[in-house]
């Protein structure tokens, strides 16, 4: 009689364990893309910062030559600091105003290609910002005006470029009480001027 077949057992494989980390505990693999975006992530954010820092130590070696002219900067009156009805013109009496009454809305920093309201501009230098007027100075300087807005973006310490027609080839740097005419453009006068009056606005001074 032929003896019966006994049933095989089929062997269960281990699954395949995740790669273990230095304190025992395993990844896995939705672990491993994380620790992989934070890794990019953390590297594209450190070439950033090493390019902000090397860009602002060339601007602040630029103001650092240009002080010297400084000594051409005017100092205006101070027309005070009290708000206007939203939307409502000020008479400034002067194309470039550094106080007086404004509208209680700011420019923000950036770079504009179409005027600003002077009523938000004075708003803008009275929270520390530097407002720069150009009109025709040519494609070299607007691009280092704009770089300028890049690395200076903050608010209560930034650069706003606003256009100014009829200025031409000149270009006119503002603070609170305070202007600057260059014509023609001077790179390292006018970084003399933003790093000697940016974030010492009346409102909230920053530095």
């Amino acid at each position: 009689m032929p003896k019966p077949r006994t049933a095989r057992r089929r062997r269960k494989k281990s699954p395949i364990p995740a790669p273990a980390t230095g304190d025992g505990t395993r990844r896995t693999g939705k672990g491993l893309i994380g620790w992989g975006v934070a890794a990019v992530l953390g590297a594209v954010g450190g070439w950033l910062w090493w390019q902000f820092i090397a860009a602002e130590s060339v601007f602040l070696d630029l103001a650092q030559a240009g002080r010297p002219a400084l000594d051409a900067v005017q100092t205006r009156p101070n027309l005070g600091r009290g708000h206007v009805p939203p939307g409502q013109a000020v008479a400034y009496g002067d194309p470039f105003p550094t106080s007086g009454p404004h509208d209680p809305q700011w420019v923000e920093p950036g770079f504009y290609r179409t005027p600003q309201t002077p009523e938000r501009l004075v708003h803008a230098v009275e929270h520390g910002n530097i407002v720069i007027y150009y009109d025709t100075p040519g494609d070299a300087v607007l691009q280092t005006l704009d770089s300028w807005t890049g690395l200076y973006g903050a608010q209560w310490s930034g650069v706003v470029v606003a256009p100014a027609p009829g200025l031409g080839a000149a270009v006119v740097l503002t603070a609170w009480r305070k202007v600057l005419r260059l014509q023609p453009f001077d790179a390292a006068a006018a970084a003399a001027f933003v790093d000697a009056y940016r974030g010492r606005g009346p409102e909230k001074p920053v530095r």
